[in-house]
């Protein structure tokens, strides 16, 4: 089985296209950015610093972190409580955006994801899988879009999701999130040496898997 890795930034759509392409081709979808948001619900609980690098490092190896693949999309699981609703938030995209820059987080989180990986199969989607987490995956790609773009499609998630949000607002926080990601001095965002990067701006996500899928039989 081979491993497929998706990059890129907020409202490029790597989610939803992550996600189609692993049920299309009979993969499984590995959602690494919805661990992050975990790592950064569960400190927020215990009032864990977010820059306490060993303590953040003890929370993450006590979690009990699953996928429920019963589902579509994939439900995360809290031991036995679905937080999948809870880790989407504007406030958990900043703080997991902090987590994840700490060392010791992302050892910790990068052990997990190439456990639940092993023997391949999946579509990893995040912010360094082709860098990082998976260098020798067969395929890696990097999804981006233009900054208008991204900001309409958060705001309409955010829409969807029933909150009260001004469009200005979110492109504020897309921009600083892209900041924080891109910047940071563990694992920043960007694209693979190899990776195939893909312009969404102008695609339907079927037409961005079209181009993947089209990719995958060429390689």
């Amino acid at each position: 089985m081979k491993m497929i890795t998706i990059d890129g930034p907020a409202g490029s759509g790597k989610s939803t296209v992550s996600r189609m392409l692993a049920k299309k081709i009979n993969y499984s979808y590995l959602d690494t950015g919805a661990m992050y948001r975990a790592v950064a619900l569960v400190a927020k609980r215990k009032c864990v610093d977010f820059h306490d690098g060993k303590g953040l490092g003890n929370l993450c190896r006590s979690l009990d972190l699953w996928f429920d693949r019963e589902e579509d999309p994939p439900r995360l699981m809290l031991g036995k409580e679905d937080i999948s609703a809870l880790i989407r938030s504007p406030d958990m995209d900043m703080i997991s955006s902090n987590v994840s820059a700490v060392g010791e987080v992302r050892e910790a989180m990068i052990d997990l994801q190439r456990k639940m990986a092993v023997g391949g199969g999946f579509v990893a989607e995040g912010r360094d899988m082709g860098t990082v987490v998976f260098p020798e995956a067969d395929y890696k790609f990097y999804l981006t879009a233009s900054d208008e773009i991204r900001t309409e499609r958060r705001y309409k998630e955010r829409l969807a999701r029933r909150e009260t949000v001004a469009r200005e607002a979110v492109a504020q926080d897309l921009k600083k999130r892209d900041d924080q990601d891109r910047m940071r001095e563990l694992s920043p965002l960007r694209p693979a040496d190899d990776a195939i990067i893909i312009d969404s701006t102008a695609s339907t996500v079927e037409d961005v898997i079209e181009r993947m899928l089209d990719y995958l039989k060429r390689l």
